[in-house]
């Protein structure tokens, strides 16, 4: 995510290492630099030159404020606070008011306004306890019916469509009846898209949104397609006046102008963000979260949230009291691989920690990662996966693993002592006694 202009912005805050404090000089330099990389992030230069003029006013004004701070640190604190700002400053909720709530999904052919349907939904499900209803008013795109079927079914809400009828404006006033018969007290309204903006296009919503007078209008944008983005959001707000923006495709190659811009732009703030293709890769848009990730300095905060949605404090128990005793085993081990799991896509994860978002630039990350560790374990008994120590010691079990997992005898030899090394240190830990020297190199109780 935004690798090209984090890149480009690390370069600029080099330009300030190794000088003791922050000059009209330096920071011109820096300044010019910023500037280039959003412009060639696809941000519109009016909105480059604005934003790097506020960043210039405001290290001039702590140039003889803040003389014992390092100018690279203190040029990035700055940035990072005008991009949270740029980005809309705070998280803006949406609203669920309303019986049932009303959702006017809008946006371009290909933005993902479909898939974000489906997801949104299943966010509404998990996370807000709702009872949501999806609605295909796409009745032009060849299988946009069928998509949103699929996806509801795969995310278990009702779907309202009428296969034969080609007026979006009933469809959307017969599903909100629907959905009170049923009892859902969230109906969420896929329309139709467009290959561009057309007047045609503009006037079916304009008039689906006058007739269900929805509680809630997101505008669906692609964030790989930079500024005609926000030139999109721009049309669309003139006509419909949506009252927020979803970024999707944010795990793709994004230059980053469409999640810097449009807010400026539109004066709507960034209401979610998608990244990634499983349906529960949605998540709030958080302004100061984001510019933390695009300046490499990674988001915790939402790794932490990630974990607690998984975390069973019943479990977590059980395997501290197990680890304690130094019996924790292989189908802990499987439990453990499969919350992570949950936690979405592995590679954008681990983008998230300070400093791993560089790291893993050039490197490939398989989310099957885990598949060769599942089938090594799956290929024992359930006594050997109760007891550890039976594999750990026996070569002939080993053998047996390899062929029924389709690996080879080393790859289980290697899995077993970083298995055995890995509870070993656990046990360590959770005792307090773990060696000196290996806190020397880098682990702390």
């Amino acid at each position: 995510m935004f690798t090209s202009l984090s890149d480009r912005l690390d370069s600029a805050f080099k330009v300030l290492s190794g000088n003791n404090k922050l000059t009209e000089l330096n920071i011109a330099t820096a300044i010019k630099d910023i500037r280039r990389a959003l412009v060639e992030a696809d941000v519109n230069y009016k909105i480059a030159k604005e934003f790097t003029d506020r960043i210039k006013d405001r290290a001039l004004g702590t140039e003889n404020v803040l003389k014992n701070v390092n100018p690279g640190q203190l040029m990035v604190k700055i940035v990072s606070d005008e991009l949270t700002d740029l980005m809309g400053g705070q998280i803006s909720g949406i609203n669920l008011g309303g019986k049932p709530t009303v959702i006017l999904i809008a946006g371009l052919q290909g933005s993902g306004k479909t898939t974000f349907t489906g997801k949104l939904a299943l966010w509404l499900k998990t996370k807000k306890f709702k009872r949501p209803m999806v609605v295909a008013c796409d009745v032009y795109r060849p299988a946009a019916i069928d998509q949103l079927t699929v996806l509801a079914e795969t995310v278990k809400v009702p779907i309202y469509k009428e296969v034969e009828n080609k007026n979006p404006v009933q469809i959307a006033l017969n599903a909100i009846v629907e959905a009170k018969k049923q009892g859902c007290d969230v109906v969420i309204v896929d329309t139709a898209g467009r290959l561009a903006v057309d007047e045609e296009m503009m006037k079916e919503i304009s008039k689906v949104k006058e007739a269900i007078s929805p509680n809630e209008t997101l505008f669906v944008v692609d964030s790989m397609t930079g500024q005609d983005a926000v030139n999109t959001a721009k049309a669309f707000n003139d006509r419909l006046n949506f009252d927020g923006v979803v970024l999707t495709k944010l795990d793709g190659d994004t230059r980053g102008g469409a999640a810097l811009s449009i807010k400026y732009t539109v004066g709507k703030p960034i209401k979610f963000a998608s990244e990634g293709e499983k349906m529960d890769a949605l998540s709030e848009f958080y302004p100061d979260r984001m510019a933390s990730r695009i300046l490499g300095m990674g988001d915790i905060v939402s790794i932490v949230e990630k974990a607690q949605e998984q975390f069973d404090e019943a479990e977590a128990k059980r395997l501290e009291a197990k680890i304690k005793k130094n019996k924790f085993d292989f189908n802990d081990f499987m439990a453990q691989m499969e919350q992570i799991k949950k936690m979405g896509d592995l590679k954008s994860l681990m983008a998230m920690i300070p400093g791993m978002s560089k790291a893993l630039k050039d490197v490939d990350i398989d989310n099957n990662a885990f598949k060769k560790v599942e089938c090594i374990i799956q290929s024992m008994t359930p006594k050997e996966r109760a007891n550890p120590e039976l594999v750990l010691s026996t070569k002939k079990r080993k053998e047996r693993i390899a062929k029924g997992s389709g690996k080879t005898f080393e790859e289980i030899n290697a899995f077993c002592k970083q298995f055995d090394q890995m509870k070993t240190m656990m046990h360590q830990f959770s005792t307090g006694k773990f060696p000196m020297q290996q806190q020397r190199g880098g682990f702390r109780r």
